[in-house]
């Protein structure tokens, strides 16, 4: 990339990042460009698409919950691995208002798997999945969950926490009645 691709590039997802975080992922794709100094047809050469941008956006939280499945793989409590990790996958999801509802479509949007937000939702359920088999090997979570369905649900409960900002604990009060069914 040319250094004035490279530089409207990361202008772009500046700017995206704070109209995300102010407004949610349906934030003008418009002001963005205009916030970035450059037009709409820049914005759509760097990201064909909206969900190409809010994948570039999310990359860097995607890989801070990865590299925390891998640190957690090796606790010695593997039920407790697993739900710290489903709270970071919360708390990830509930940062940007959309965020929850956008990763819930791409987990059930068979024609969209190519798409790039469903591209980084792939190696979350691997890391998600890693935890959930040694909770599961362990005895501490019963056979059967399946960890699309738990991500689903933090996802879930991501938007329902969305929803009530009034309540900052409804999110960990929703988390710890799920995971009192995950138990054998």
């Amino acid at each position: 990339m040319r250094a004035d691709a490279r530089r409207n590039h990361e202008r772009l997802l500046a700017e995206a990042r704070a109209a995300f975080a102010a407004h949610g992922t349906d934030a003008s794709l418009e002001d963005v460009a205009r916030r970035a100094g450059v037009g709409i047809g820049t914005l759509y050469r760097h990201f064909p698409h909206r969900q190409d941008l809010m994948s570039a956006v999310f990359e860097d939280a995607v890989g801070a919950l990865l590299a925390r499945s891998h640190e957690l793989l090796r606790a010695d409590e593997p039920c407790a691995a697993l739900v710290t990790w489903l709270r970071a996958v919360v708390a990830h999801a509930g940062e940007y208002r959309g965020l929850a509802r956008a990763l819930m479509a791409v987990s059930y949007d068979r024609g969209g798997e190519g798409s790039a937000l469903a591209r980084c939702s792939g190696p979350i359920r691997e890391a998600g999945g890693a935890l959930l088999a040694r909770a599961q090997e362990s005895g501490a979570v019963r056979p059967g969950v399946a960890i699309g369905d738990l991500l689903q649900l933090t996802h879930a409960i991501a938007l329902a926490a969305e929803e009530t900002p009034d309540d900052p604990e409804l999110a960990d009060r929703l988390l710890r009645l799920t995971l009192r069914g995950l138990k054998p």
